[in-house]
């Protein structure tokens, strides 16, 4: 899945180290799952074939905001 198939539901309100597609973001996919954008966390390891990322708050609630939830 390319990301051209994603919505992206973040990404108008920047936030303080926000420059175009570089800053966290959330997108909803064709298949009704979330793909995350953000910082790679290394606090604790994932299971084989997943990836931790770490998000700011502002991130999800405007995320929440544009779904209408």
């Amino acid at each position: 899945m390319g990301k051209e198939s994603l919505t992206r539901l973040t990404g108008n309100v920047h936030g303080p180290d926000c420059d175009d597609d570089d800053c966290p973001n959330v997108y909803a996919t064709g298949r009704g799952s979330f793909i995350v954008q953000g910082d790679t966390y290394y606090g604790f390891e994932a299971p084989k074939g997943e990836g931790l990322v770490e998000i700011p708050e502002h991130v999800l609630r405007e995320a929440v905001r544009v779904l209408g939830w």
